[in-house]
């Protein structure tokens, strides 16, 4: 019963610890997703005025 028991409890250390790896890949899934959308998100409008004052459009426009 004591083996059987120890055997559990190995599993279940082996699940805990995996399941915390897959916690942190998907943290970092997250951050890093939302990075890639919201960085961009905010530093276009300080681009566009840039970009739309440099452009020279043909007279009477």
């Amino acid at each position: 019963m004591d083996e059987q028991l120890q055997r559990i409890e190995q599993k279940v250390d082996a699940l805990y610890a995996s399941s915390e790896k897959m916690r942190k890949y998907f943290l970092w899934t997250l951050i890093i997703t939302a990075a890639v959308i919201f960085i961009p998100l905010l530093i276009l409008p300080m681009v566009i005025p840039f970009f739309l004052s440099s452009l020279v459009l043909p007279p009477g426009f």
